[in-house]
C-alpha cells in the first residue's frame, strides 16, 4: 500500500516499533557490559547531565538524516529525538531490569544514571531504524540526495560515536595505552588512517561513495580521511573524559588513550558513510 494512504497513525505506530527494536539492537551489548552499569552512578551528575544535553541537538541532526519515521521541518525532527531518547530509555530501564541490573535497591540516583547513560546508545538505534530495519529505506533518504560535505562528515560522526560509545567504557582501552610506547602510537595512527581510507574507497564496497575521476586520492584522503579521523579522536577523548579515564593523565597519556579508541571510532566514521 503507498506510504500516502496508509493511517498516520498506524505509520507512526511502525515507527515506534521499529525505534524499539534499534534501541534493543544497537543498545544490546553495552546493556550487558558491567562497567557501563557501574559507570551510571560512578559518574558525576554534571558530566552525565552534559553528555545528555550535548547529545540532544546530535538526536535532532541525526533524526534529520535518518529518523524512524519521514520528517519535513525541524519541529518534526525535534519531535522524533524526544520520542527517540523516551523510546531508548524505556528500553533501556526495561532491559537493565530483567538483566537483574536495575532494582529498588539502587537508590533514585544510580538507578536513573544507569538508565540515562544506557539510553545514549540506544537512542542512535531508535533513530536509525528507519533507514536499517524500515521496509522502504529509499523514503528516508530522500533528503540524503542533497547532502553536503559538512553533512557526510556529521554521518561519520555518527558512525564513530557509536562505535566508540561500545569500546570507551571498558577498562582494556587504558590497558591496551599503556602497553604502546610513543613509535607504537604513532604507528597506530598511521594504520588507523590507512584502514579508513581503504575502507570505503578501496575496498569494493556496495554503497561506497563514488570517486569523481578528476578528484585524486590525497584530496579526499585530506577532506574525509583525516578530517574525519580528527572528529573521531575528538569524540573518542571526550567519551574518556566524561567517564574519568583520563582523571590524573599527562597529555601524552591522553592522547595515547584518545588514539586507542580512535581506531573502532575511526572505522565505525568509515563504516557509517557505507551504511547511512
Amino acid at each position: 500500500m503507498p506510504a500516502a494512504a496508509r493511517n498516520p497513525d498506524l505509520q507512526f505506530a511502525e515507527g515506534l516499533a521499529r525505534a524499539f527494536a534499534g534501541a534493543v539492537i544497537f543498545g544490546l551489548p553495552l546493556l550487558m557490559t558491567m562497567e557501563m552499569w557501574w559507570l551510571g552512578f560512578q559518574m558525576s551528575a554534571g558530566r552525565l547531565a552534559l553528555l545528555t544535553a550535548l547529545f540532544f541537538p546530535f538526536l535532532v541532526a541525526l533524526s534529520w538524516h535518518a529518523g524512524f519515521e519521514p520528517t519535513f521541518s525541524w519541529k518534526d525532527d525535534l519531535l522524533d529525538a524526544l520520542v527517540a531518547y523516551g523510546v531508548a530509555f524505556i528500553a533501556s530501564a526495561l532491559l537493565l531490569a530483567m538483566l537483574g541490573a536495575l532494582s529498588a535497591g539502587d537508590g533514585l540516583r544510580a538507578g536513573l544514571g544507569k538508565v540515562c547513560l544506557q539510553a545514549v546508545p540506544a537512542s542512535i538505534g531508535a533513530l536509525l531504524a528507519q533507514s536499517l530495519l524500515g521496509e522502504s529505506p529509499a523514503e528516508a533518504a530522500v533528503r540524503g540526495g542533497q547532502e553536503g560535505y559538512f553533512s557526510e562528515l556529521f554521518i561519520m560522526a555518527v558512525g564513530a560515536l557509536f562505535l566508540a560509545f561500545n569500546v570507551a567504557p571498558t577498562g582494556e582501552v587504558q590497558i591496551i595505552s599503556l602497553q604502546l610506547d610513543e613509535w607504537q602510537a604513532l604507528l597506530l595512527v598511521a594504520a588507523t588512517l590507512a584502514v579508513m581510507h581503504a575502507f570505503v574507497y578501496g575496498a569494493n564496497f556496495r554503497g561506497r561513495p563514488r570517486k569523481h575521476p578528476r578528484v585524486p586520492w590525497w584530496s579526499l584522503f585530506g577532506r574525509f580521511t583525516v578530517v574525519g579521523y580528527a572528529i573521531a579522536l575528538l569524540l573518542s577523548a571526550y567519551l574518556l573524559w566524561s567517564f574519568g579515564r583520563l582523571e590524573g593523565l599527562c597529555a601524552a597519556g591522553a592522547l595515547k588513550q584518545a588514539v586507542v579508541l580512535g581506531l573502532p571510532a575511526a572505522v565505525g566514521a568509515a563504516a557509517a558513510r557505507l551504511i547511512l
